[in-house]
């Protein structure tokens, strides 16, 4: 058993301790935003903020996320308002088949609070998330949009 605090709320998941947190999300919580893609913390699909900071959730277990802040994609709009790189995401239709977004959006969210205005070297270093559609073009006009926005 472990207390989570996922998107403000503490909820009490009954999973092993090396549980990766990635499964509790999903199979115990039920927010399946955040997916699965290859299980070793390379590709991003599964990228959740923890205490702010972009993190791969399949990379960390259950137990190294009690007492953390754990924010998922249906955590990030507020008060029924799109984040803003959501919005941008919309606006510059990045997604082919979506996979991966909220795993990048996530990704790209942690990146401007830290980095409102990326310069594209910094986008390239912060954002290595894998979109096999190739949307990578998309993915850096819609970080440039939220950034102005």
């Amino acid at each position: 058993m472990a207390n989570l605090t996922i998107n403000g709320k503490t909820i009490n998941v009954d999973v092993e301790d090396d549980t990766p947190l990635l499964w509790a999300i999903r199979e115990n919580v039920g927010l399946t935003g955040t997916k699965y893609g290859c299980g070793i913390a390379l590709c991003g699909a599964c990228t959740v903020h923890i205490d702010g900071v972009a993190m791969r959730s399949c990379g960390m277990t259950v137990s190294e996320a009690v007492g953390k802040q754990i924010t998922t994609i249906e955590g990030l709009a507020s008060e029924g308002a799109l984040h803003k790189v959501q919005q941008a995401w919309v606006a510059n239709d990045v997604p082919q088949c979506g996979y991966c977004q909220s795993g990048m959006i996530m990704a790209v969210a942690a990146l401007l609070k830290e980095k409102p205005k990326p310069t594209d070297q910094d986008i390239n270093e912060a954002i290595t998330n894998i979109c096999r559609c190739g949307t990578f073009q998309q993915v850096r006009e819609a970080i440039h949009a939220a950034a102005n926005a």
